[in-house]
């Protein structure tokens, strides 16, 4: 399998993914504090959005690579 049709699919992948969730979310450490042995951390989700037409911009661009015949030397 080329590295062409690995990147088509995982572009599909991606975009299906992004289509079907809409956004992801992580956990980051914002703040820490030390006090001799007390340590306090404070940890702050943050939420992505990803947008509609990037997850179809992606499945398109990934079925594009996949029809268009890649020039073989």
């Amino acid at each position: 399998m080329s590295a062409t049709k690995i990147a088509a699919i995982a572009l599909i992948v991606g975009g299906v993914l992004g289509l079907i969730y809409g956004n992801f979310s992580y956990t980051s450490d914002t703040h820490t504090a030390h006090m001799g042995t007390l340590e306090l951390t404070v940890k702050d989700r943050q939420r992505v959005n990803i947008p509609v037409w990037l997850g179809v911009g992606a499945v398109v661009a990934g079925a594009a690579l996949l029809i268009v015949p890649s020039r073989k030397r």
